[in-house]
This record gives C-alpha cells, sequence and structure tokens, in this order.
C-alpha cells in the first residue's frame, strides 16, 4: 500500500505563490464515492473522517523548472509559500507535488489562481449560503450529510448566476475571473465533497480554504462547530494578500458570518465594497441587521435577503454586475 497525496486549489499574487495538501498513511480504505446512497453514503462519509495523516513526510514542489522540499506538519498538512521572481503567467496555472515512496515517486497535479489584473476579490461561505445545508439544527446537518449523497444535496435558488456574474464581473475577457474563495468551517476532509458539489451545479472554479482536518469519530460529530477564528484569520489574510482589489463578501446568518464580516470591514476600511448575508430562518435577525445598519456607516454596501434575486438585484444597482 502506498500513502496518499492530496493537494488543494493555490493562490498567487505578485510576489508569491502559496499551495497546500496533505500526506496521508497508506490506507485500503476506499475514498469518498459520490454515487453511495443512504448508509453505504453515511459509511463513505464516515471513513473520510478516520484517515490517518502522515507527519513529517517528505514532499517536494517542482515550480519554474525549481525543486522544492519541505515536510509535513504533525498533521500530515503542508503548505509552500515561494517567492515569485519575475513571473509572467496569470489566471488558473497548474502545479505539481510529489512524495517518495520505497524509492518510488508518488506525484499530484493541482491548480493555483493568479489573478489578472482587476479590482474585483469574492469571499463566500458555503453551508447555508450557497449549499443547503441547515447548519442551525446540528442534527439535521449531520442527517443531510450522512444520508444525502451529492445528487441529492442542494443549492439555493438562482445564486449560481449571482455568483457566475460576480466571477465575470468587470471582465471582457472570458478567459478571465475574479479571484474567488469559498471559505469555511468544514474541514479538509470534505473538500473533494465541496468541489465537486460546486462542479456538478457550475459554481465559479474557487480557492477553498478551510478547517483542520479531522481524523476521528469524535471529530466527525463535531464537524463544522466550535471556533470559528480560522475563518476571520483565513479572511484577513486573502484581504492582505492581494491588498489592491475590492471585496465583496457572502455569507448567511445561520451562524457567525455577520460578526466575522463587521471585524472585517472595521479593519479594511476602504477594500470592502459589499456584504451579503443570506436569511436563513422565516424572520430577520435584530442582531444582524444592527451590524448592516453600522456597516453602512462605514459605507460598505449591505443586503440582507432571503432569495438570491434580490441579491441579484442589489448587485445590478451597485454596478457590480
Amino acid at each position: 500500500m502506498k500513502p496518499i497525496l492530496k493537494l488543494y486549489r493555490g493562490y498567487a499574487n505578485e510576489q508569491e505563490l502559496i499551495v497546500m495538501g496533505h500526506v496521508f498513511r497508506p490506507t485500503s480504505t476506499k475514498d469518498y464515492n459520490f454515487q453511495k446512497k443512504n448508509f453505504k453514503n453515511a459509511a463513505s462519509v464516515i471513513r473520510m473522517f478516520r484517515i490517518k495523516t502522515q507527519a513529517n513526510a517528505d514532499v517536494y514542489l517542482e515550480h519554474n523548472h525549481v525543486k522544492i522540499h519541505t515536510k509535513t506538519l504533525n498533521d500530515g498538512y503542508f503548505k509552500f509559500c515561494v517567492p515569485l521572481d519575475q513571473y509572467t503567467k496569470y489566471g488558473w496555472i497548474d502545479y505539481k507535488v510529489s512524495i517518495i515512496h520505497n524509492k518510488e515517486t508518488i506525484e499530484t497535479t493541482e491548480s493555483y489562481i493568479r489573478p489578472h489584473k482587476g479590482n474585483l476579490g469574492i469571499i463566500s461561505d458555503i453551508d447555508d449560503t450557497f449549499l443547503v445545508s441547515n447548519t442551525e439544527n446540528p442534527f439535521i446537518k449531520l442527517y443531510i450529510l450522512l444520508f444525502k449523497n451529492i445528487d441529492k444535496r442542494k443549492v439555493f435558488e438562482d445564486v449560481v448566476p449571482h455568483y457566475q456574474a460576480l466571477s465575470s464581473a468587470g471582465r471582457n475577457n472570458k478567459e478571465e475571473q475574479n479571484a474567488f474563495f469559498y471559505v469555511s468551517s468544514s474541514e479538509w476532509n470534505l473538500y473533494r465533497f465541496i468541489v465537486k458539489f460546486t462542479e456538478i451545479h457550475q459554481l465559479p472554479r474557487a480557492v477553498l480554504l478551510l478547517k483542520d482536518i479531522k481524523t476521528s469519530l469524535t471529530d466527525f460529530f463535531m464537524t463544522g462547530r466550535g471556533n470559528h477564528n480560522h475563518k476571520f484569520d483565513k479572511i484577513k489574510h486573502i484581504l492582505e494578500f492581494y491588498p489592491n482589489l475590492e471585496y465583496v463578501l457572502l455569507g448567511d446568518d445561520s451562524q457567525h458570518d455577520p460578526f466575522l464580516y463587521e471585524a472585517i470591514c472595521k479593519i479594511f476600511p476602504v477594500t470592502v465594497k459589499a456584504v451579503y448575508i443570506r436569511q436563513t430562518g422565516i424572520n430577520k435577525k435584530e442582531k444582524v441587521e444592527v451590524i448592516l445598519k453600522n456597516l453602512e456607516s462605514l459605507k460598505v454596501s449591505v443586503c440582507y435577503f432571503k432569495n438570491s434575486k434580490e441579491a441579484i438585484a442589489h448587485s445590478e444597482m451597485m454596478g457590480l454586475i
């Protein structure tokens, strides 16, 4: 049996490239099967959370005709932050990473985005922002995750045309896309599921920034819960990494998005252009309305919406799309 090398989409600016992934110990467990139904799907999901990582494994990045060596952290995660000197490529660019097992090279290819010069960056939450998840009820959320396979999971109505329009906003060339990020409290265990789901529904290709990997059944039952500081840190990092973009933040009112986005807007008073919050319950939440009113006083355009049609109308009115 061989170790498993998993890569994630990376991102780059004018000076630096960041790519990341995990190395997992050899296992006979099959990878998540997207077509399984009911209990078979549940077993497949649980297996994703029981995978064992490999600490201190040697990992090699091939970039620009140079081989760069690093080792995985204690949880099997690795990250390459590499300077880019006079690099001229833009758009989605392939990169290769390899590990060596018993003198055999195991190589995997993924891609990273280096956005063409533009003016817009889009950061979206996942659960209950575009993927119907029932986050407010952890039991229903868990049931859906376990017993509904990817074909049965739903997006909110009209969310796809809104995201597609944001992805191409201000771009005359169809090949060029704005920098799009999905930042979530879901763990890296669910990476392939989320990527596949966004592909099925033709949501924009995006960089995913997720929570530390989980490797036990106990962890699985806490999926997506707990501290949301990592989301704040990752969003702050994106705005610092691309300081010349103007940002659109999309989230929902089921958890902490409004509070996180308010803090981000206070730290970056020039670069956040608009905040969109999906209403997940029957009524709007008073606390959320107070936050959004406060953001308006910072000249951030806000939209608290039930249906994505309202969000589209707001984006058109703003001249975003």
